[in-house]
């Protein structure tokens, strides 16, 4: 398998067609906006195809003393009253879908939902190796192809009428190990082009695209649930699909595959220099002398660490297992946040199945806002564990204020959502991108391995742990009550939070003793600025 990614990498078809049109390459520069919208799109592809289940979880399994009897925005309105209805005259087409409209239902969606992020977890131990070993582009492409057919599949058991549990459960299955491909690979891509100077910022903005993918998910799957929820699945099925032949043509996994120099192979260079200011004066002249001293690495001639190695890098563990705690938060309110509204009396009123899907997209509208905050807050800070455990910290009185007076009116619930939303989701981005990223490049590393894949297979392959545990605890809690499964909720923040304690004592007390004149915009040694992200000169 390796050896036929080797022999398909190198220059993606796509961008050998735009030169021969153009008659002239693209600058770095341009190549970087590249692969900054085409790792975006990829992922939000990814986050898209995840989130038909929640979508889909109250016509699995409905309330059988309740029906939507409009359909609202994108159709209609944006909130819809459900109205109770006694007549038997929509029964059948308001029953559910066996085997999940049954007695322990919710415990079967429960654990679809666990069976799908268990293989991801796995799987990215896995991913992450391979992604460092094999052709990135190509381990990517395969991903989203395969993600795409069987999500697919999951919502063809509508059409060929299949009601045995194992069927969507293998299918579940499968498209989790094709999922781990994804985050893994994308953010090794974006360390292969980018330096670490504004790196939080820049990986806060553009890691939008989980809050995006999850937005158009919700959309995709709610414009077509009329028709059939099998049509909920197909949709974001053919958008990864497609997604995956665009990575194929378009993404340059690495600088070299399109003749330019790796970032880190430039730093390298500059640390001759004596200062960062006069390294940024001779950059132009170092980029143009690297293009002709600087070996060129194919893809495939490049060493990738062990696991153990990985676990070993500091603060790979702490920041992996406060991953956990803090996705598992996040991943309750991706998965169930929807249910739990269709469910709820919001001003005194139920609002439908479709109206809920729609309504619970402002949860992430609020997540993109906090992961941009994050980032920028740890690049001024220069810290990234104060800044993720100081947003769990805040994140527990949120979520008490949107539990206790989220169903007063549409207005409160919408605000706290939103606050919720960017607290929750803030810390999550944060260690997901910039912090792995970081991890990945550390000077422990001293440039002679690859390590991208793996630290962030590491990180979000532990974080997916608290993911599959989050909707299986509250599918059995939510029959208890949703107070209980608020608590669970808030002890998980807190334990996130207090999982950086000796990180965040550490930047602080770095802090404290640096002297001023490394406060006022200096860079330290352990964060060197190897140059601007998307420019080649001030």
């Amino acid at each position: 398998m390796g050896r036929f990614f080797d022999a398909m990498s190198g220059t993606p078809l796509g961008i050998s067609l735009i030169r021969h049109i153009r008659g002239k390459d693209w600058s770095i520069t341009t190549y970087r906006y590249v692969v900054l919208l085409i790792t975006f799109i990829a992922y939000t592809c990814y986050h898209a195809s995840r989130k038909p289940s929640s979508i889909v979880k109250s016509v699995l399994d409905p309330d059988p003393h309740q029906v939507n009897g409009v359909h609202p925005w994108p159709s209609g309105e944006f909130f819809v009253r459900r109205e109770l209805v006694g007549s038997d005259t929509n029964k059948s087409r308001h029953d559910g879908w066996p085997p999940f409209n049954g007695k322990d239902g919710t415990s079967k969606l429960g654990e679809i939902d666990v069976a799908f992020l268990a293989c991801y977890s796995l799987g990215m131990y896995v991913a992450g190796h391979l992604g460092d070993s094999w052709d990135l582009r190509l381990f990517l492409t395969t991903g989203m192809i395969g993600s795409g057919i069987f999500v697919g599949l999951f919502g063809m058991g509508y059409f060929w009428n299949i009601h045995g549990f194992w069927f969507y459960l293998v299918m579940q299955m499968v498209a989790g190990l094709f999922q781990a491909t994804g985050w893994p690979s994308v953010v090794a891509v974006i360390g292969n082009w980018f330096g670490k100077r504004k790196r939080g910022l820049i990986m806060g903005i553009w890691n939008a695209h989980t809050s995006v993918g999850n937005i158009s998910g919700s959309l995709l799957a709610a414009s077509v649930l009329e028709y059939g929820w099998g049509w909920s699945f197909i949709l974001p099925g053919a958008f990864i699909f497609l997604g995956g032949i665009m990575v194929y043509l378009f993404l340059p996994a690495y600088p070299e595959d399109v003749g330019f120099p790796c970032p880190r192979d430039f730093a390298a260079s500059a640390t001759t220099v004596a200062s960062d200011e006069e390294a940024q004066v001779r950059k132009g002249d170092l980029v143009e002398a690297e293009t002709n001293t600087i070996p060129r690495f194919a893809s495939g001639n490049r060493k990738s660490i062990g696991l153990v190695e990985a676990f070993l890098i500091p603060g790979v563990i702490p920041f992996a297992l406060c991953l956990l705690f803090s996705k598992l938060v996040a991943y309750t309110f991706l998965y169930w946040l929807p249910f739990y509204l269709s469910q709820t009396a919001i001003g005194g009123e139920y609002i439908s199945v479709k109206s809920a899907g729609n309504l619970s997209t402002l949860f992430d509208v609020g997540g993109i806002v906090g992961g941009i905050l994050a980032g920028y807050i740890s690049d001024k800070l220069n810290a990234r564990a104060t800044t993720a455990a100081s947003f769990m910290y805040a994140a527990i009185p949120a979520m008490i204020l949107y539990r206790s007076y989220g169903n007063i009116s549409k207005t409160v619930n919408i605000v706290l959502m939103m606050i919720a939303g960017l607290l929750v989701n803030g810390p999550y981005a944060l260690i997901t991108t910039a912090v792995s990223a970081d991890l990945g490049t550390h000077s422990s590393l001293r440039g002679d391995a690859r390590a991208l894949a793996t630290v962030t297979a590491i990180i979000d392959g532990t974080g997916s742990v608290g993911a599959a545990l989050g909707p299986l605890l509250t599918g059995f809690l939510s029959s208890k009550g949703w107070d209980a499964v608020f608590v669970m909720l808030m002890v998980c923040a807190l334990i996130a939070g207090l999982l950086l304690s000796r990180l965040v004592i550490t930047e602080l007390t770095e802090r404290k003793s640096k002297p001023k004149s490394l406060t006022n915009g200096q860079h330290t040694l352990e964060a060197p600025a190897s140059q601007p992200l998307l420019t080649d000169a001030r």
